[in-house]
C-alpha cells in the first residue's frame, strides 16, 4: 500500500531513539523527507545517517531542546524554509520520572509540564501556521496512561492526559483548514523508556527485571512487547494522506493490552 507520503515533509521530534526513531524511519522508508529533532547532538546525528543509509531518504537532523521555545521555533521555521513547506508533525518528547505521588516536588511537576505539555503546546503553535497553507497532519505521541492509570507513573498519568485533551480541542479548531489531528497510545513496545521503567519496578519490588517483562507480558493478549517498527508503521499512516479521513482519534498500539471499549 502506498501511503501517499512520497516528498511529503514531517517532522519528528524525540526522533534519536525510541518511538520517534521507528516514526521518522517508517516515513522516510514511504519516500517522505524528513526532519528529525532531538536535544543529543550526536545521537541526532547518527540516527540521521543510519536512517538515510537505511532508506536513501533526505533526512535532516536538528539539535533541540523542546523545552525551549526558541529551539522549537527555529526547528521548524528552518525545516520550512529548507524545504518550502510542512506537510505533519509527530509530537514527541522523553517521559517524566517514574513515582508515586508524594515524591514529586513542584519543581518536579513543573519540570514535567515543560517536558511533556508546554512543548506540545509550543510544537503545535509553532507549526500550524505552515500546515494551514496546504493541509496536513499533526500526530501527538501520548500513552496508554491518558486512558488507564500506570501504578507509579503519576506524572505522566496527569500530564499526558492534558497533551491528549490538547489533540482533541485541535483536531475540532483546525478541521475547517483541512488540518488533521490525532493521537497514537503506545503500550509496552521495547524500547529503552520501557526497559528502564522495568528496572524501576524491578528495583522497587526487589525482583529481576526479567520477572517483571514476564508479568507485564502475561497481562498483553499478543504474549509479548511490541517492536518499535510497529508502532513506527501505525504512525507513518497516520501522518500520510492514507488516512485522509480520520481526525480527532485515538489509535491505540498494545498489543490489546487496553480493557476499555472505547
Amino acid at each position: 500500500m502506498d501511503l501517499g507520503l512520497r516528498n511529503k515533509v514531517i517532522l519528528v521530534s524525540g526522533a534519536s531513539k525510541g518511538l520517534g526513531y521507528a516514526t521518522a524511519k517508517a516515513c522516510a522508508a514511504e519516500g517522505a523527507l524528513v526532519s528529525l529533532s532531538s536535544s543529543n547532538k550526536i545521537s541526532i546525528d547518527e540516527a540521521a545517517s543510519a536512517i538515510q543509509k537505511e532508506t536513501s531518504a533526505h533526512v535532516s537532523p536538528f539539535t533541540v531542546d523542546v523545552r525551549s521555545e526558541k529551539d522549537i521555533t527555529t526547528w521548524i521555521e528552518s525545516t520550512a524554509h529548507q524545504f518550502g513547506r510542512i506537510d505533519g508533525i509527530f509530537i514527541n518528547a522523553g517521559g517524566p520520572p517514574a513515582g508515586e505521588f508524594m515524591s514529586f516536588s513542584d519543581a518536579d511537576w513543573q519540570g514535567a509540564f515543560e517536558l511533556l505539555v508546554l512543548s506540545s503546546i509550543r510544537m503545535s503553535r509553532a507549526a500550524i501556521p505552515h500546515l494551514t497553507k496546504e493541509g496536513g497532519a499533526m500526530l501527538f505521541d501520548v500513552s496508554s496512561t491518558v486512558k488507564e492509570p500506570i501504578a507509579n507513573l503519576t506524572l505522566s498519568n496527569v500530564l499526558r492526559a492534558s497533551v491528549s485533551a490538547l489533540s482533541k480541542t485541535l483536531s475540532r479548531e483546525l478541521a475547517q483548514y483541512s488540518i488533521r489531528v490525532n493521537q497514537i497510545l503506545p503500550g509496552r513496545i521495547d524500547t529503552d523508556r520501557v526497559k528502564s521503567l522495568d528496572a524501576t519496578n524491578a528495583a522497587k519490588l526487589n525482583r529481576s527485571n526479567e520477572e517483571i517483562k514476564k508479568q507485564n507480558i502475561a497481562a498483553i493478549p499478543l504474549g509479548r512487547y511490541g517492536d518499535p517498527d510497529e508502532f513506527g508503521r501505525v504512525a507513518a499512516f497516520l501522518l500520510s494522506p492514507a488516512s485522509s479521513y480520520i481526525t480527532g482519534s485515538t489509535v491505540t498500539v498494545d498489543g490489546g493490552t487496553m480493557k476499555s471499549v472505547l
